[in-house]
């Protein structure tokens, strides 16, 4: 399975663990990109809508474009009601967007999944003139909340962490954009924290795609170390977030 899909086995699970971003960054995003009522957006890949409902309850004209038949599932049960809320289920690289032009198009952690040439000429040319792209990822880390769990924890990386099919995803470079006539290109941090026992660590942990290949007898000893190593040290892992977004703008004239 293509790692780009396999989150859509687990839509629960994921829903639950996986990390929202901070109400900052999205005040941040719709004033930049003045989203509100009449303005057209469009969510590549929202999953099960991490970064959904600060965007949708502007009262836009929501779109979205899902690929896991389950994670579209979820979407459609957790805002089908909504009056501004659209979504088709099927893959951005290949879709016919039928003339649609949108004022914002936004990613949270799904952008790199498409070959770059296709991310930014595509988006650019399903923006309207002085439209926005905006990409946003989380990064985290936890060593310097706690040394010695982070050292027990990448004892069990060493020696279990096996994925049965490697991940070999190259780098997105997200500066790239303004090789397809993207200009103003910014990038934007804010910041956040999260505090998880070590039950709701491995579950997060099972949200990862190279982590949900990990081949037995491996897969099993490795979420076992992982919670067991939680749980020795105060069953308390926090992780320091950064809620990053890339900007960009289509030109007004074109």
């Amino acid at each position: 399975m293509e790692f780009r899909k396999i989150f859509d086995t687990i839509p629960e699970q994921f829903d639950k663990f996986r990390p929202r971003y901070s109400q900052e960054l999205f005040d941040s995003l719709i004033a930049y990109a003045k989203i509100g009522p009449g303005k057209k957006v469009l969510e590549l890949g929202p999953g099960t809508g991490q970064a959904t409902e600060p965007i949708l309850n502007t009262g836009c004209d929501y779109n979205a474009i899902e690929l896991g038949e389950h994670l579209y599932a979820k979407m459609k049960e957790k805002y089908g009601d909504r009056p501004n809320f659209h979504i088709v289920n099927d893959d951005f690289i290949t879709h016919d967007f039928e003339g649609q032009k949108f004022d914002l198009i936004y990613s949270a952690a799904t952008i790199q999944w498409i070959p770059e040439d296709i991310a930014f000429s595509k988006t650019f040319e399903l923006l309207a003139p002085g439209g926005t792209l905006a990409m946003l990822l989380t990064k985290s880390e936890y060593k310097s909340t706690n040394p010695a769990l982070h050292d027990d924890i990448q004892k069990i990386y060493d020696t279990y962490f096996k994925p049965e099919t490697p991940y070999t995803h190259g780098a997105f470079h997200y500066q790239n954009a303004t090789n397809y006539g993207y200009v103003d290109f910014e990038e934007r941090d804010f910041y956040g924290k999260r505090e998880m026992t070590a039950d709701e660590y491995v579950a997060f942990s099972g949200t990862h795609c190279d982590h949900m290949v990990i081949a037995e007898p491996y897969k099993t000893k490795f979420f076992e170390g992982l919670h067991k190593a939680v749980l020795a040290h105060g069953n308390k892992i926090i992780f320091n977030d950064t809620y990053v977004m890339y900007l960009a703008k289509k030109p007004a004239n074109l």
